[in-house]
């Protein structure tokens, strides 16, 4: 009987076209909104090791610290069909966990991992917050006024946080604010509260250009660059004067991503709506080539060590592989119909 329940599982197994094997140190996640699915991609062999369930509608994923875990974003939109929840996916026993509840914050999209909290997007709320992994519980909220906030980037001491609000054209920037209470005798009975109370955050908002969506931060955190989708257009932000210190004319109209490589000498710009990965010289401001890659383009991942970029070509239902030195595409990954967020995850 047992032997016959094993030659079942495995035929099972095997039918899906992914036979498990042992999650890699490093590994890279691609999520396939088509399919539903996280697979875990060893970077080695460029092969799916295993793949599990997500949700309706996964765009992003982001994993632990540790690399023990993934956090998926269920989006359904920012409309009155928006989702509300993120999928949790154990990667060493490479099985998913009960999903996160997000209740009212509906349409999480962006993802990031900082500081031991989940932090995403709320489109249809206009907010992003954090999830405490440990309960499950969103412990944070912050309402940006914008709309359409997608993505965002928070520094690994949660001293910043970015977000593109797609619709509003902007970029919001909150920096967390020391705290200045106010001292001296507490206030006469029936008086008043002592204050001003400053807000534990602040928020500044840099209008850029319409359709602001993929963005990154260069390495060293001086700078953001946001795609603007609708004009094709490149806003350079000056991180500390909060402020569009430059446009580039990047002609990548429907941009939907931008990363820089880890040495930040380069940045990478997809489209969904083109046929090429655009790559930019960052200190000379220019483009330096096209990189052909399919019929358009969506997630963005670096390999840490600087050596391959992978993007999800979503039209083609596989993910592209580019050699950081040739700039060439070497290979191509079969990680599910219609790929789209990746992350990188190493296991500790």
């Amino acid at each position: 009987m047992r032997r016959a329940v094993l030659f079942v599982a495995l035929v099972a197994t095997a039918a899906s076209g992914v036979i498990a094997q042992t999650t890699p140190k490093e590994s890279l996640l691609v999520l396939s909104k088509h399919d539903r699915t996280l697979a875990i991609v060893d970077p080695a062999t460029l092969k799916v090791v295993a793949k599990m369930p997500v949700g309706d509608d996964p765009h992003e994923v982001i994993a632990s610290a540790d690399g023990k875990f993934a956090y998926v974003s269920n989006y359904g939109g920012g409309g009155a069909g928006a989702l509300h929840t993120l999928a949790v996916i154990d990667l060493v026993n490479q099985k998913a966990l009960a999903p996160i509840d997000l209740g009212a914050l509906r349409g999480p999209h962006g993802l990031d991992f900082a500081g031991g909290k989940v932090w995403f997007t709320a489109e249809a709320a206009k907010a992003f917050g954090s999830v405490d992994p440990a309960s499950g519980k969103v412990d944070l909220i912050l309402g940006t006024g914008q709309n359409r906030t997608h993505m965002i980037f928070v520094t690994q001491d949660v001293s910043r946080i970015f977000t593109t609000n797609i619709q509003s054209g902007t970029v919001s920037i909150w920096e967390k604010a020391r705290p200045n209470l106010p001292s001296g005798p507490p206030p006469a009975a029936g008086g008043p509260p002592p204050g001003p109370f400053p807000s534990e955050w602040n928020q500044a908002v840099v209008e850029v250009g319409p359709g602001s969506e993929g963005f990154d931060v260069t390495p060293d955190g001086k700078e953001l660059w946001s795609a603007d989708a609708q004009d094709g257009t490149i806003s350079v932000i000056n991180i500390a004067e909060k402020k569009v210190a430059q446009k580039i004319d990047a002609k990548v109209r429907g941009a939907n991503r931008l990363k820089f490589t880890p040495d930040g000498k380069m940045a990478f710009v997809s489209s969904l709506s083109g046929t090429d990965v655009a790559v930019f010289d960052v200190a000379a401001r220019k483009e330096t080539k096209r990189i052909p890659v399919g019929h358009g383009a969506a997630g963005i991942q670096m390999q840490p060590d600087g050596a391959r970029a992978f993007v999800a070509c979503t039209p083609d239902n596989y993910v592209a592989v580019i050699d950081l030195k040739s700039l060439q595409v070497t290979g191509h990954i079969d990680a599910g119909g219609n790929p789209d967020g990746m992350a990188w995850a190493v296991h500790r």
